[in-house]
């Protein structure tokens, strides 16, 4: 823990000793007190009025109270502690993400450690005290979950789309330039399609929900208790499904760039081919025009054939990729020519003839020809479905983002020092989750008590605040690089979280829910969670592009959230 982190909690507990309920005594003589050591004579002074209620004291290390102000003070301190364990295990992760990549780091104990304290919470909230206490407990961990979804995906979302905001142009946004202020259809970001794929995902998550529901949708009362198990039995599944994807991932989208750049490298030879053909490259029946194609590959092959023995060599092919100036995309040559002579070279002998190359480029039209989904005819319109094809290339790159090339990872000197100084931070930061989370649980139940206040909402407002700040601030701060790479990796971190809660923390709720025996009866709460997840959810995968007028629809959907669950519990009886 940092120096500054030790000062604030000693502060804190210095503030709270001397703010607590208590008597300070003037000098008398023993028998002006009675044995229950209530005042006498006049030469007691109270600091506080001391109520006549009793608290059952936490083994949290702050005195237990149950006036409203008091507990506002515990909720402050012990969620400022939350505040710091998340701190702790995200600084650890990202310094493990650091050493050992992002495959298995990135793919699974990242977004486990990120939904760590909101577990914790969660946890505690049901399985203290008897059953009848854990059922009234329990609406504390069902309130941070809800908040901590719609927090992400309404106030956070919208914030970063905000902050990392530049200028549209032809329907994408342009890294760093940011002069149409806030422009609602002019301004916005983009990400990649991973980022899209990761907003399906968390849509699909909120499944166990659904099922969970079930018997209160068809009005049935038996069964509830299997149901239970069945959603918690799938909740598990999707967890595991969703944490191996995490893990295979990145070299999915390797995979995926490899064969975009192979396409780039089909589509600049077919537009080469395209300027420089002498007549019709296809003929009246939409084939390839042999005459032509063999013109002009007899010339290209000729012009590369440096040695002139009628066989292109890897040094041959090297120059023909060379010469087409692909630089944008951050080519592979070796991988690009691997790749040409695997498509042309039939023979293998790591050569291409003159046969093989016009074999090969034939091949290429009728790839490019099914990529393009439409039957291509001689005239004016091959001209555009090549142009086509070659566009279609660029955007599918967009798309997929570039592999980290402008995020360049240095070498860490000391790998053994940092290693143990993440398992320190992950250590620490898990056990201040574990200790403080039932104190924090206690205070926010005995707080809804003095005050009447249910205590879904507290959790729901101000839990959320404790356990999701530094995964806010960190997205946040990363989204104002105003890149798109930046914006890709801000909102897929998003969505993750969500999935991560909507898996692994209701995973764990509907296990307290199944092995003590408790009645689930969150009706609202889920149809909250399922709205405003489906609605991002929908929105982030049919899109890539994001204009500021779509975090109206984010903010709009906070208070919407807290609106609806008062409406359905207080007006229409759904609790």
């Amino acid at each position: 823990m940092s120096r500054k982190s030790y000062l604030s909690v000693l502060i804190l507990f210095i503030f709270c000793t001397a703010a607590y309920g208590g008597r300070v005594i003037s000098d008398q003589s023993p028998s002006d007190l009675i044995s229950d050591g209530a005042v006498r004579e006049e030469g007691i002074i109270w600091l506080h009025g001391e109520t006549e209620e009793t608290c059952e004291q936490s083994y949290g290390f702050l005195p237990c109270t149950k006036t409203a102000l008091g507990n506002v003070f515990l909720i402050i301190v012990y969620g400022y502690l939350m505040f710091l364990a998340a701190t702790y295990l995200s600084s650890g992760s990202e310094l493990l993400l650091e050493i050992l990549g992002p495959g298995l780091i990135g793919g699974l104990f990242l977004p486990i450690l990120g939904a760590l304290p909101d577990a914790m919470l969660i946890l505690v909230s049901g399985i203290s005290g008897s059953a009848a206490t854990a059922q009234s407990q329990v609406s504390v961990g069902i309130g941070l979950l809800a908040g901590s979804i719609v927090m992400l995906l309404t106030a956070i979302w919208g914030t970063c789309c905000i902050v990392g905001k530049c200028d549209i142009e032809n329907s994408v946004t342009v890294d760093s330039k940011d002069t149409k202020g806030l422009s609602l259809t002019g301004s916005g970001v983009t990400t990649d399609i991973w980022t899209s794929y990761a907003a399906m995902i968390m849509a699909v998550s909120v499944l166990p929900y659904i099922v969970v529901q079930l018997p209160q949708l068809f009005h049935s009362t038996s069964g509830r208790h299997l149901v239970v198990l069945i959603a918690l039995v799938i909740s598990l599944s999707l967890l595991v499904s969703y944490c191996v994807y995490q893990v295979f991932q990145p070299w999915i989208q390797t995979r995926r760039l490899v064969y975009v750049k192979h396409k780039h490298v089909i589509s600049g030879i077919l537009k080469h081919l395209k300027q420089h053909a002498l007549g019709r490259l296809f003929t009246d029946h939409g084939t390839p025009n042999i005459e032509v194609l063999e013109k002009f590959c007899d010339r290209l092959f000729y012009a590369i054939d440096e040695n002139g023995d009628g066989r292109l060599s890897h040094a041959e092919l090297r120059a023909l990729v060379v010469g087409l100036r692909l630089e944008e995309i951050n080519l592979d040559e070796n991988d690009a020519i691997a790749k040409v002579l695997k498509d042309f070279d039939t023979s293998c002998d790591d050569q291409v003839d003159m046969r093989e190359f016009i074999a090969g480029v034939e091949k290429w039209f009728y790839e490019a020809r099914s990529a393009n989904g439409s039957s291509v005819v001689a005239g004016p319109n091959t001209m555009k479905y090549l142009d086509d094809f070659h566009e279609e290339t660029r955007r599918e790159h967009s798309l997929l983002g570039e592999d980290q090339s402008d995020e360049i990872v240095e070498g860490v000197e000391n790998p053994r020092k940092v290693v143990i100084k993440a398992a320190l931070l992950l250590l620490l930061g898990t056990i201040i989750a574990a200790v403080f989370a039932d104190p924090l649980v206690d205070a926010v139940n005995n707080f809804s008590s003095a005050t009447s206040i249910p205590s879904f909402f507290i959790s729901f407002i101000v839990l959320p605040l404790a356990t999701n700040s530094s995964e806010a601030v960190s997205a946040i701060i990363f989204a104002t690089r105003k890149k798109k790479r930046s914006a890709s990796l801000t909102f897929s971190e998003i969505y993750g979280a969500v999935t991560m809660n909507n898996l692994l923390c209701l995973s764990v709720f509907l296990a307290i829910v199944y092995t003590r025996g408790l009645t689930w009866n969150f009706s609202s709460e889920v149809l909250v969670i399922l709205i405003v997840c489906v609605i991002m959810g929908v929105l982030g995968s049919i899109r890539t592009t994001f204009p500021l007028w779509t975090c109206l629809i984010a903010f709009t959907l906070y208070p919407f959230s807290l609106v609806l669950v008062y409406v359905l519990d207080y007006v229409f009886g759904w609790s």
